[in-house]
């Protein structure tokens, strides 16, 4: 591939060298602000953004284009730069690759009117907890553009693939106690350690739950992802706690699934140790899974066009909290969802003008 960059290559990687990773976004914000001064309005909020290219029509459809500014933590040196197909740096992928194609999307419509009234929403910390994001934040500043809105599109990574739904997550430890003792005399106390052996086991032999929701496949799961225990090498730990993570299906509320995970860790480890408080439950962390779209009718001019396959979001994304808003929403970007978080991130060059050549012809025909 050329080794210059195009005018949409040069914008990400104008945005891959300000670091923003998650709740450090103000310098990334500030710089979009700046881009889009010649927009028609800008809203910020703390660090989050909602842009308006052109004054909205009153009998115009109206397309929201979502994306996160922040990245996770750096993993090692990965320079902003382009080898081959690859476009490097932290946060390629996932989704700075996206949130420049989303700018380039509104530059053209400032210049001429799209098909559809476009806004973009770019905001923080989604790369953290639930209820510490900045998503809230740009909808309590900007209520009327989510509430007029007839499609939104969360440009997470899906490989150019149109993304339906998405699971819900659920974060929470379960804490056993036991009694600290001196490991060359176990006897004289209870190893915590040893108490989490049949929810692990349990874990281990738990199978994925296929979902076929509103005709698309999702899978449930549930996995230990985090270990922490009190003591030493030579002690027998008097506490031990396992982060379990559930993935679960959009065809539970977020309640259905902690009642879900009490019975799976109440059969795991038996109702004597709960009853006793020997075992408790802390829920940390609980986003909604994402409703499939049906009948859209931005949605099926988006699929007239894009020749990729349909199926559902294995993994949770924002369409999650859009759905709870009442908003139509669905996952569609140009990153890959293997490259998300991984060591020396990339974002394929190839796709992202793939991306760029479908989204201005399906809105500036």
């Amino acid at each position: 591939m050329n080794a210059s960059p195009t005018p949409l290559e040069s914008l990400a990687l104008d945005l891959l060298r300000i670091p923003s990773v998650i709740g450090n976004e103000a310098a990334l914000a500030t710089h979009v602000a700046r881009h889009a001064a010649g927009y028609h309005q800008v809203i910020r909020a703390g660090d989050n953004l909602a842009l308006l290219p052109r004054p909205l029509r009153a009998d115009a459809p109206r397309l929201m284009l979502l994306g996160h500014l922040d990245t996770v933590p750096e993993s090692g040196p990965n320079e902003p730069r382009l080898e081959g197909d690859r476009l490097y740096g932290l946060g390629a992928s996932d989704m700075k690759g996206a949130d420049a194609l989303m700018l380039h999307l509104a530059d053209r419509a400032v210049r001429e009117p799209a098909r559809y009234d476009l806004v973009v929403v770019l905001y923080a910390r989604e790369e953290g907890p639930f209820d510490g994001s900045g998503m809230p934040e740009i909808v309590a500043a900007a209520p009327e553009l989510f509430a007029g809105t007839t499609l939104a599109v969360a440009m997470e990574p899906t490989d150019n693939h149109l993304e339906l739904g998405c699971l819900g997550t659920l974060h929470a430890w379960i804490r056993f106690r036991g009694q600290r003792a001196h490991s060359a005399r176990p006897w004289q106390g209870e190893n915590a350690i040893h108490r989490a052996a049949p929810l692990l086991t349990a874990l281990a032999a738990l199978p994925p739950r296929d979902c076929v929701y509103e005709g698309l496949l999702f899978r449930e799961v549930c996995s230990a992802t985090m270990i922490e225990y009190e003591g030493a090498r030579n002690v027998i730990p008097g506490g031990c706690s396992v982060n379990v993570n559930f993935r679960f299906a959009p065809d539970r509320t977020r309640a259905e699934a902690i009642a879900w995970l009490s019975a799976f860790v109440h059969d795991a480890v038996g109702a004597t140790a709960i009853d006793a408080g020997d075992v408790t439950i802390e829920i940390t962390d609980l986003c909604p899974a994402g409703r499939v779209v049906q009948a859209n009718p931005i949605l099926e001019s988006l699929r007239a066009v894009s020749p990729a396959e349909v199926r559902a979001k294995q993994a949770w994304t924002d369409v999650g909290r859009l759905s709870e808003l009442g908003l139509d929403a669905l996952n569609f970007g140009p990153g890959s969802g293997a490259q998300a978080h991984q060591v020396g991130e990339w974002c394929s060059r190839a796709r992202l003008e793939e991306a760029r050549i479908l989204l201005e012809q399906w809105l500036f025909p």
